[in-house]
């Protein structure tokens, strides 16, 4: 069944992509000799093909295509990196918006959780609320009189993805193989990507558990509130949750009807959002207005959990940096930063990418900062990336995006939102973790056992190598120029590593507690410092000198 399945989605990408004029594609990578000559023929053109554009063809193929294709669609939509402005704007267009599917909905539930819906639901309206390509969303009453919402999956839509996730990756590494200019766009890492996410976003039990970390996350944030999901209501193709009753966070007049003022919530919008980066790292993918509400309350509601943005620890503490680096206008570590950060990069002319970094960077600092956009600072720096083969993960992404949507609520609100100034608090912040000693104790921790690590390994790989010599596996050609130098930079090495670990012994006495002191500060830890201090003072005047 599954063989038969994949062939008829197989055929159903031929069709569309033989009717919007793609066999240029099949020439290129040698794929016409998988399409037999009678469906090539057969294949149905479309009638003003020469009136429509390249970038246009793309789009109506995807929306031909179906729901995976239309997902993917908007997930490159924010991929400048990748793909030209003409192509993104055609993305942008694609619309999840589909006919409603007839569901019996009572029928459904009682399948599905395997109770009888009348025994919890005071009453269900058999119509959708909304319809997309994945599932459908109905209103319902608890026998409580709670109004709530229940999201149903459409059916076989699981079956349809994973058959075109498996075509996709395929297609993917084929496309590779034959043609290079594809290669370089990492098409497989693109596909990969997009399927974890989309393979997420097709469980509603993920979306349960986002729901409940978020709101772990800021349940203590009167500001904020998180629709309550009812688990023993839901399982992977149905989520029961809360009714928000609110209205969008753009609608400014309804805003001013409850008593608030529009910038003072643009501002705690935009804090919020930050906080759920810098604080938490894990996010809204996709906070556009349709996906955050406003109670008459005030408190401001994120819907739609499916796709969230996650920072692991390195990656969050690295993005940190990278925005006290640019705080600093120190361009040098910047672009360190982003190495660290990036997937895969290669830079040809590493002067050049700090020069146009730069120029970012005093763009910022030479403007009143209300009347910048970050959104279009990002965008700058994309391109400037792309141009370096610079690739971010795809959480990243999902992070400039996401920036990029709050921003333009914002800006709506408020048009002299200052974004700037909202991220001073957590600038800040990180700057005392920063100079914190029990922060610079663990890094030095981690960095002493990664070279001790490295050393204890020497032997063995020495020992690999002089196997190999004496087995005529290798010849080595050297020569030594520069001895004297060599010894002088050993020299301060040597220096460099006895600050290094008086440094980090006066982070363990001070930690400690260990007495003498003076104003509560161990004095060893304290004299540790001050040597540390000296001995780095002097090396810094004899590198003068020289």
């Amino acid at each position: 069944m599954e063989v038969i399945d994949r062939i008829k989605r197989m055929k159903k990408l031929s069709d569309v992509l033989l009717k919007y004029g793609f066999e240029e594609l099949f020439d290129r990578t040698g794929m016409e000799r998988f399409i037999p000559n009678k469906l090539a023929k057969n294949s149905k053109r479309l009638e003003n093909i020469r009136e429509t554009s390249f970038p246009e063809r793309i789009r109506l193929a995807m929306q031909d295509l179906g729901p995976t294709y239309v997902k993917l669609g908007q997930m490159c939509s924010n991929r400048t990196d990748i793909f030209p402005e003409d192509i993104i704007a055609e993305f942008q267009k694609l619309q999840d918006d589909v006919e409603p599917e007839k569901i019996d909905i009572y029928a459904k539930i009682k399948a599905e959780l395997n109770i009888e819906p009348l025994e919890y639901f005071k009453e269900i309206d058999e119509t959708p609320m909304a319809s997309a390509s994945m599932g459908q969303v109905y209103k319902g009453i608890l026998k409580d009189g709670t109004e709530v919402v229940i999201k149903v999956r459409r059916e076989g839509i699981k079956e349809i993805v994973a058959s075109d996730l498996s075509m996709m990756r395929d297609l993917a590494a084929y496309f590779e193989r034959t043609n290079e200019e594809i290669k370089k766009m990492n098409t497989s890492y693109i596909i990969n990507t997009f399927g974890n996410s989309i393979t997420k976003e097709l469980s509603f039990r993920n979306e349960l558990s986002n729901m409940e970390k978020f709101a772990n996350n800021f349940k203590n944030d009167k500001r904020i509130h998180v629709p309550v999901p009812y688990r023993e209501l839901s399982n992977d193709n149905i989520l029961c949750m809360e009714f928000i009753k609110g209205f969008k966070i753009t609608d400014k007049e309804k805003i001013e009807k409850c008593g608030f003022f529009p910038s003072e919530v643009a501002r705690v919008g935009l804090d919020l959002y930050i906080r759920q980066v810098l604080k938490y790292g894990f996010f809204h993918a996709d906070p556009h207005p349709g996906n955050i509400f406003m109670t008459p309350e005030g408190e401001i509601v994120f819907i739609d959990f499916g796709a969230m943005g996650t920072l692991y620890p390195q990656d969050k503490e690295l993005l940190e940096n990278l925005l006290l680096h640019f705080i600093q206008k120190d361009v040098k570590k910047a672009i360190e930063t982003i190495k660290e950060l990036a997937v895969k990069y290669n830079v040809p002319d590493e002067r050049q990418l700090e020069r146009e970094l730069t120029e970012i960077v005093y763009l910022v600092d030479g403007n009143a900062l209300s009347e910048i956009s970050i959104g279009d600072i990002f965008e700058k720096v994309r391109l400037i990336l792309n141009k370096n083969q610079v690739i971010l993960p795809e959480d990243i992404y999902l992070l400039v995006k996401g920036v990029g949507q709050i921003e333009g609520i914002g800006r709506h609100l408020d048009p002299s939102l200052d974004i700037m100034k909202t991220l001073e608090p957590y600038a800040k912040r990180i700057l005392r973790e920063r100079m914190n000693p029990k922060y610079i104790f663990e890094k030095g921790t981690k960095k002493i056992t990664k070279v001790s690590e490295s050393w204890l390994s020497l032997p063995e790989d020495l020992r690999n190598i002089s196997q190999k010599i004496l087995n005529g596996e290798l010849k080595h050609k050297h020569e030594v120029t520069g001895f004297k130098e060599l010894l002088k930079i050993l020299d301060r090495l040597v220096v460099a590593i006895i600050i290094a670990s008086l440094l980090i012994a006066s982070s363990i006495v001070v930690l400690s507690g260990i007495p003498p002191k003076i104003n509560e500060i161990p004095v060893l830890g304290f004299l540790g410092y001050v040597i540390s201090a000296i001995l780095g003072i002097v090396e810094i005047i004899k590198k003068g000198k020289k």
